[in-house]
């Protein structure tokens, strides 16, 4: 009776322990927010919301901050890195799940951990060595193009190796999740390997494959260094081609926070891109959740 009354009383301290977890980083979240609403309150209450995100103006010294060329920026740089990604890490997931021998399997899998724990100035620095000077003298002369290699291409090919692990080992395990029965039962109707895994384990795990999409976009939205080190970032104009230099937001935070003290209002611009760049992001989580569970529904 005693060693039952011990175990309600784990089991109660413990939910309770998890609850007050997800209260506090609910909380920390919301605090975030309107830390940032608060500190970019100057420049919000003095320039229109529209100006402000639609105008491509960004002269701090005369008062204009604009950050349509930087959103643009973030979102063409993360674009490329997904669709540059996505078709090779899900062919590899499906190797690694439904083909690949043990060994293989046993070998890849640190291999894959090791890209995730490499510092994102090592990617930087990869980038600026190689593939800047691919772009430059290889890539764009293919298509007419003069480039200095600093471009939205260039941040793009090392978003997505950046982000090859998040994508390859969530998709690897959703497949394996799948239930075995479902592939030997398709197996027995006459399908072959790849008709089972794109009828039954492709569609079987679609939501899992869309959330490790959403997890790896997330991660492309944020990431700085790496960025900052190939994209330009030092010429404030839409980039319209792949070979274009661009600015995004997490770019403009890093390399201006330093001098927000000699200008109005700048300190409010910048800290009006960082809640700018979070909303972008719970917005996209948000809309992905409800996708996911439109998923689970059907």
């Amino acid at each position: 009776m005693e060693d039952n009354s011990a175990r309600l009383f784990n089991d109660r301290l413990i939910r309770r322990l998890i609850l007050a977890l997800i209260v506090v980083v609910n909380v920390l979240i919301v605090g975030i927010v309107l830390a940032l609403c608060v500190r970019s309150w100057p420049i919000l209450d003095g320039t229109p919301l529209g100006r402000l995100l639609f105008s491509t103006e960004w002269h701090p010294s005369t008062g204009k901050f604009g950050l349509l060329t930087f959103i643009v920026g973030t979102f063409a740089v993360t674009a490329g890195a997904m669709l540059l990604a996505v078709p090779p890490c899900l062919l590899s997931a499906i190797y690694l799940s439904e083909y690949a021998p043990r060994w293989i399997r046993t070998l890849s899998a640190p291999l894959i951990d090791l890209l995730a724990g490499i510092p994102s100035v090592i990617y930087g620095l990869w980038g600026v060595l190689v593939i800047v000077p691919l772009v430059q003298d290889r890539i764009a002369p293919l298509f007419g193009v003069k480039s200095t290699g600093y471009s939205v291409l260039a941040a793009a090919v090392v978003l997505a190796v950046m982000i090859v692990p998040v994508l390859v080992h969530i998709s690897v395990e959703v497949m394996k999740a799948v239930p075995r029965e479902l592939r030997e039962a398709s197996l027995s109707l006459g399908a072959t390997r790849w008709e089972t895994v794109k009828h039954v384990v492709l569609r079987k795990s679609r939501s899992g494959l869309f959330a490790a999409g959403v997890l790896a976009t997330s991660r492309a939205l944020g990431e700085t260094m790496a960025v900052l080190m190939v994209a330009g970032n030092y010429v404030f104009a839409l980039p319209r081609t792949p070979f274009d230099q661009a600015y995004p937001l997490p770019a403009l935070i890093a390399n201006n926070y330093g001098e927000m003290l000699s200008m109005p209002h700048y300190e409010a611009a910048l800290m009006a891109a960082a809640l700018v760049l979070l909303l972008i992001v719970l917005i996209f989580n948000v809309t992905s959740q409800a996708i996911l569970l439109r998923f689970a529904r059907a």
